[in-house]
């Protein structure tokens, strides 16, 4: 029984930290699979040896994986202590001018459409217990609070994860095929993905899921054309 709780706990603990994180996942899948794909896709433009393109799209795909972790780790520490610094500024206005703060409340009320005796009634709630205040203007701007309460590991790890998943997408077809089947099949599957990515993108986004798809592909398809174009140019073809 103990057993269960705890593995219901860590579930809800993932599952908590993911949807947390949702546009680190997005962004690193996205990131990772159009970068590598770049850089597959010129690599293997020019190389005759699988084992050529595997090993350049390894090593790029761990170093933009890394590169994003640290990246979105220090990101994350800096608007957790933007949130928590203003946070501790609304505290110190709170303690210091309540009353200067329950005006800006009730003209927060009014701008979104309560009446005057509902303002009065909540107003008349904060006065007598102050201590709410800082909530209440937290639920006003739930990003201060979100952001105070930024956990950096949790969004660098969900990064990093995304991140050298759909970078892994690209490359591994050049482990089990030989080089041309393994154009073709990474062609395919990283397609897919970013198809997929695009879907995703539209219905998180609540946008049209045809253009976010559209834009994903069009955006991989000239990392791809970008990257062969290098190679050839490198390689004298």
């Amino acid at each position: 029984m103990a057993s269960e709780v705890s593995v219901g706990s860590v579930a809800a603990a993932v599952k908590s930290s993911f949807t947390s994180c949702l546009g680190d996942v997005v962004f690193g899948m996205e990131d990772g699979a159009v970068s590598i794909f770049g850089l597959v896709f010129g690599v293997a433009a020019s190389a005759n040896d699988g084992q050529v393109v595997l090993l350049a799209g390894a090593t790029g795909a761990a170093a933009a994986a890394v590169s994003m972790m640290a990246g979105d780790y220090l990101e994350t520490i800096s608007v957790r202590d933007t949130a928590r610094a203003r946070l501790a500024r609304e505290q110190a206005a709170i303690t210091q001018h309540p009353e200067r703060k329950e005006r800006e409340i009730a003209a927060t009320l009014r701008r979104a459409g309560l009446s005057e005796a509902e303002v009065s009634e909540v107003v008349g709630v904060l006065a007598r217990e102050p201590a709410r205040l800082l909530g209440v203007l937290t639920a006003f701007d739930p990003s201060l609070g979100s952001g105070a309460d930024a956990n950096p590991w949790s969004h660098a790890l969900w990064m990093f994860t995304a991140d050298i998943f759909a970078a892994a997408t690209p490359v591994l077809p050049f482990v089990f095929f030989p080089i041309d089947t393994a154009r073709a099949v990474s062609l395919a599957i990283t397609s897919l993905l970013l198809l997929l990515l695009g879907v995703g993108r539209g219905l998180i986004a609540h946008r049209n899921v045809l253009q976010t798809a559209l834009e994903t592909l069009s955006v991989a398809t000239a990392a791809a054309v970008a990257g062969v174009l290098i190679g050839r140019v490198v390689s004298g073809g």
